[in-house]
């Protein structure tokens, strides 16, 4: 018998080994993050050449049951000052994110359409993303926000024609009412959902074809929710595995000073985030990632972490700016840690940083 579309899924916990076939749960039934099992090689063969988009890469990911696209990925790699930069911000709607969006929603769309709505908790470039593959899908988004929310960001996402939900309190407030049982709601939170952070297995393969299967030395990359982060050490490690390049890249998870939690834990250092945020880097805002022990056991041994002040931020932001890089401060700080690096002596080799969020949805 041969293997439907629907078997392709499956998601397993490291914690109690739970194991679904259903991409509708986004997380284990302990509470823990689920995973999605990742059972073939990578083969260059198999590259669709003509795409120019991630879907170049559709045969590594099985469980995908319809094309939701909007151009996404396959963004440019430049030489810079000194180190290479890759332009992830040139997304369709201006950011990293849109990778997992897409991913999600060529899962999910075929499930949802009929039944219901999804929902998903971010006042930023998440929110925005989900919105508009939503929108392209046919199926109807709500986006929960803190009820203070306001900016650019939360304009792109109404105008994609998603609900936008209003929720008084904290932050972990506002998650709660997205994930809320209501009939027909499918909740599709990026911060928890595998599939979403799996997407970004795609980053890696981007760079290591754009180097030549020969990646550089340091990847230096933002952090907040994770999701960039385990994706992309999730598809360098799936290359390696298969035999398409030679060694891991270091993967550098660059953080801000007042919210580093996975530096904080990684160092082994006592961590006491603030009772108010007030970071430039507005999208890294994450005190208590859900994600942050899988992120430890990923990083730990292949990777480093990095935190810089909000002064280095201001700096690196002009910097990238004067380069013509117009980026969003939280792209600005994996920029700070190469610099940070850099100037202390602890890169000997090529490095390449990634730009996560265009600056044109940041009110400075």
């Amino acid at each position: 018998m041969g293997v439907t579309k629907e078997s392709m899924y499956a998601a397993r916990c490291r914690s109690c080994g739970y194991e679904t076939s259903d991409p509708l749960e986004f997380r284990c039934k302990c509470g823990s993050p689920l995973e999605l099992i990742l059972d073939l090689d990578f083969e260059r063969e198999l590259i669709e050449r003509e795409e120019h988009s991630i879907w170049r890469y559709y045969k590594f990911f099985p469980h995908v049951e319809e094309r939701v696209s909007l151009g996404e990925g396959w963004t440019p790699v430049i030489k810079g000052k000194g180190t290479h930069f890759k332009l992830d911000f040139l997304n369709p709607t201006g950011s990293f994110k849109d990778r997992g969006s897409s991913i999600l929603l060529s899962t999910i769309a075929g499930r949802v359409r009929s039944r219901g709505y999804i929902s998903e908790d971010s006042s930023g470039n998440a929110g925005a993303s989900v919105a508009a593959y939503s929108a392209a899908s046919g199926i109807r988004a709500k986006i929960y926000v803190p009820s203070t929310a306001s900016g650019p960001k939360v304009e792109q996402i109404k105008a994609y024609g998603a609900e936008l939900m209003r929720v008084e309190g904290r932050r972990e407030d506002v998650t709660a009412e997205a994930m809320a049982h209501e009939e027909g709601k499918f909740y599709v939170g990026h911060v928890y959902h595998p599939v979403y952070w799996d997407a970004m297995r795609t980053v890696a393969y981007e760079i290591a074809e754009q180097f030549n299967w020969r990646p550089p030395k340091y990847v230096f990359l933002p952090v907040s929710a994770g999701t960039l982060l385990l994706g992309t050490i999730r598809g360098f490690k799936h290359l390696l595995d298969s035999g398409e390049i030679d060694e891991l890249p270091l993967i550098v998870a660059c953080q801000t000073k007042l919210i580093s939690p996975l530096y904080h834990k990684l160092k082994g250092l006592t961590y006491s985030p603030p009772k108010v945020v007030k970071s430039v880097a507005d999208a890294l805002i994450s005190p208590n990632p859900p994600l942050l022990n899988l992120m430890v056991e990923e990083i730990r041994g292949i990777g480093d972490a990095e935190i810089v002040e909000e002064s280095e931020i201001v700096e690196a932001h002009r910097e990238l700016a004067l380069q013509g890089l117009y980026v969003e401060p939280s792209s600005a700080v994996a920029y700070a840690a190469y610099k940070k690096w850099l100037n202390s002596n602890r890169i000997d080799g090529s490095s390449l940083v990634i730009l996560t969020g265009i600056g044109l949805k940041v009110n400075l």
